[in-house]
């Protein structure tokens, strides 16, 4: 105790001259909440956190702000029950809060904890302000990241340094991609699409960039930096007069071109680049690079000696600089990393819950490694969502199970953190809470056994029905078994383009069953119970929208089949009344979801035209806002390449006014053919499922991965742009009662 009082007198004498950033933080959440808690750091070798009592106050005492952070976040979760989440980042913290009858220290070995997908960027975070940085920096915080990918303004510093080799504005507007599609572009894709930027833009950029980078250097963070690993602009050959591989198209786009690491202008563009990368965001310990990420020509190049070129530049900005890279697919190649010294480099196994390549020979990818990425370090990551989609998704047990097994392998030995890399965020809280708490849990436990504690936490109450709910809901949505592929959430049928075979919604889902939709709605019923007790909670506010969304999508998806049922057997009565169930429920989650901002098209819009200095661009910002999450480029590249609806979002006005309409102009036309033609339905959609079959056997019965593309009579891309060029203004305040519409809509629509 005196050591602890010893520490606990420097920090106070501290304070009177500045704040610790966890005292920041705590009042970003709750103002004066600081005085409610004492913060103490300490030096240690370990990473740490211990929960506490000192002066009749509960006491935070970490190595690092990030760790303390951490801490906090488990104090506030596990003793007055009080959840931080998307949803839900601002508190009033009780006047008296519960103090620990004994210490809780929590260590881990799990030093590195990254965040973030170049995806994510795009996908979630294109158009936030500095208020919404400011509240995910602290999730960070909370959640132990302390490696995020801070890749705002890279634009800023590709447009310097093209400038500095001779290109003009306008051949740098041609190359530098929109603020939505900016992932795409850092990722070798594309060039240009959804610009051009202002320079307004760019100065905007800038400053966010500093204070984001200042917010997590404050925070003990060391930012993870885009790194330059030899894109240039596709005609930098002709331009530049450099030797480059690469060229190509991709799903209709302009891919930029590599520069030959043996190219002498190699080392000149690189070091302009790391030039004009310090000057905006300063020396960072960690660079990412992704050198021919899911395509880019290999043909004559020597990856080993790529790497280690690669490697050599960064190293000149910062000596003592780590190279982050994906590993996703083959990549990074074996030769690769070899030509990369032990240390200089860390492997993000990207998708570890799904597909691990980190040596598990038991793994279900076809790009396991059985050396691993020997001898260099990686990190556990977790995937999770893909392109932002909505829907309940998870694979807890992958989760749990192949984490405990990846530290008890040989390939332990260099395992060193975890990773959280989705495509896009604000969605399954409860698996990134179950991701982080990895860190600081070093016994296997089962997600039964953590679940309930979670719920306790999230709603500040235990409920028997919530429980119940929980628990089916992480036997079945949440418990995508290994061995099944699909990237993401099982896609609402809503957002589909309509067929007589829908399955998917977006070309690479990979979609298989692995549940009964009856058994979501089993769970949405149990989770309705507690609506009467738990109104009030914000957090149970924000579920109970998205559990009952999820019930109505599997509803309408067993709907569906009827529709299709009653046309391969001709009847038109029957067809009439489930095409009409069908629209019924498309317009009742419009409603459900008009009832949170976080689930409505108006709140993504109108983030993007804030940004904006001019209604020019105000309206340019609205283009890249519309196209991302519906037909995400021009014909070829949506209908050719199969880019549209990969970004879908089942949010409340995109339902209503696109979703609903495809629908219903289909069902009108299948209407129409029915009467006219009903010999022309022959018995061979979805494979024979009839309505009773899909709703008492839906796994066994449905189509693995169907990924045919049915020949469509209505031309859905003219619909789709109609919607994209469209400025109807939506509203991102919610429209009624969240617990009472969501309750009466379940009834409505769900129990019948």
């Amino acid at each position: 105790m005196r050591q602890i009082i010893s520490t606990l007198s420097f920090i106070v004498s501290l304070s009177s001259f500045a704040a610790h950033p966890v005292e920041d933080l705590l009042n970003r959440i709750d103002s004066g909440a600081s005085q409610k808690f004492v913060i103490i750091q300490t030096k240690s070798p370990t990473d740490f956190f211990e929960i506490s009592t000192v002066n009749g106050k509960p006491a935070i005492t970490g190595n690092s702000p990030v760790n303390i952070a951490a801490g906090l976040n488990w104090y506030l979760k596990y003793y007055p029950h009080i959840h931080l989440s998307w949803n839900n980042m601002h508190v009033e913290m009780p006047d008296s809060l519960p103090l620990p009858v004994k210490p809780e220290r929590h260590e881990t070995t799990a030093t590195q904890r990254y965040y973030l997908n170049y995806c994510t960027h795009s996908y979630s975070m294109a158009f936030w302000d500095w208020n919404r940085w400011q509240e995910e920096i602290d999730w960070m915080a909370l959640h132990g990241i302390n490696m995020p990918l801070a890749m705002t303004g890279t634009d800023v510093v590709w447009a310097n340094t093209l400038k500095r080799l001779g290109y003009n504005d306008e051949e740098i507007s041609s190359f530098v991609a929109g603020p939505a599609f900016q992932a795409w572009w850092l990722m070798n894709n594309l060039e240009g699409w959804g610009g051009p930027n202002t320079p307004q833009w760019y100065a905007d950029r800038a400053e966010l960039q500093r204070k984001i980078l200042a917010r997590m250097r404050q925070l003990g963070m060391d930012p993870v930096l885009p790194g330059y690993s030899g894109m240039v602009p596709h005609d930098a050959d002709e331009r530049l007069g450099c030797q480059v591989s690469g060229k190509g198209i991709w799903n209709g786009f302009t891919r930029p071109a590599f520069i030959k690491t043996d190219d002498p202008l190699f080392e000149r563009i690189s070091g302009i680049y790391y030039d004009e990368l310090t000057k905006l965001c300063g020396i960072s310990k960690y660079y990412s690079m992704d050198p021919f990420h899911e395509g880019g020509s290999l043909e004559g190049v020597d990856l080993a000696h790529c790497g280690s070129i690669i490697a050599r530049a960064m190293k000149r900005a910062n000596p003592d600089a780590v190279w982050v890279i994906q590993g996703w697919n083959e990549n990074p190649r074996t030769e690769l990393l070899q030509g990369v010294a032990k240390g200089d480099i860390v492997v993000l196994d990207l998708a570890s819950e799904i597909k691990p390549n980190w040596g598990d020979p038991e793994s279900p990818s076809p790009y396991k490694r059985p050396d691993g990425f020997w001898p260099h370090n990686w990190m556990y990551c977790m995937l999770l969502n893909f392109g932002g989609n909505v829907g309940l998704h998870g694979r807890m047990d992958c989760v749990i199970n192949g984490y405990y097994k990846a530290r008890q392998s040989k390939y332990g030995a260099t395992l060193t953190g975890i990773g959280l890399t989705p495509e896009g965020i604000e969605n399954n809280p409860v698996m990134y809470e179950l991701q982080t708490e990895l860190i600081w849990r070093p016994e296997k436990f089962t997600k039964q056994q953590w679940l309930s504690s979670y719920a306790q936490a999230r709603y500040g109450a235990s409920d028997a029905d919530i429980d119940s709910c929980w628990k089916k809901l992480s036997e079945t949505i949440y418990n995508c078994p290994s061995g099944n592929l699909q990237q993401g959430t099982t896609e609402s049928v809503f957002c589909a383009r309509p067929s007589e075979n829908v399955w998917q919604v977006s070309s690479w889902s990979r979609m298989k069953p692995y549940y009964e939709p009856q058994h979501v709605i089993d769970a949405a019923a149990l989770f309705v119970k507690a609506a009467d007790k738990f109104r009030n909670v914000e957090n149970y506010n924000y579920d109970i929208v998205d559990i009952v969304r999820q019930a109505i999508a599997e509803k309408g998806r067993i709907t569906y089949m009827e529709m299709i049922d009653a046309l391969t057997n001709a009847d038109t009565l029957a067809f009439d009344s489930a095409s009409n169930r069908f629209l019924s429920l498309i317009k009742g989650q419009d409603e459900l979801l008009n009832t949170r901002p976080e689930f409505k098209v108006g709140r993504w819009i109108n983030s993007a035209r804030r940004l904006a200095r001019t209604p020019e661009q105000a309206d340019l910002m609205e283009q890249n806002a519309r196209l991302l999450i519906t037909t995400w480029g021009p014909r070829v590249a949506s209908e050719e390449g199969g880019l549209r609806d990969y970004g879908h979002r089942e949010w409340a006005g995109l339902l209503s006014d696109l979703h609903h309409r495809r629908w219903k102009e289909w069902i009108a036309l299948k209407r129409s053919q029915l009467q006219n033609n009903p010999a022309a339905f022959q018995k061979t959609a979805m494979k024979n499922v009839s309505a009773s079959d899909a709703a008492t056997d839906y796994v066994t019965q449905l189509p693995d991965n169907d990924k045919t593309k049915p020949v469509s009579e209505i031309d859905f891309y003219t619909i789709d742009e109609a919607w994209v060029n469209s400025r109807k203004h939506y509203t991102e305040t919610a429209s009624a009662n969240t617990v009472d519409t969501a309750v009466r809509l379940f009834r409505e629509l769900c129990e019948n």
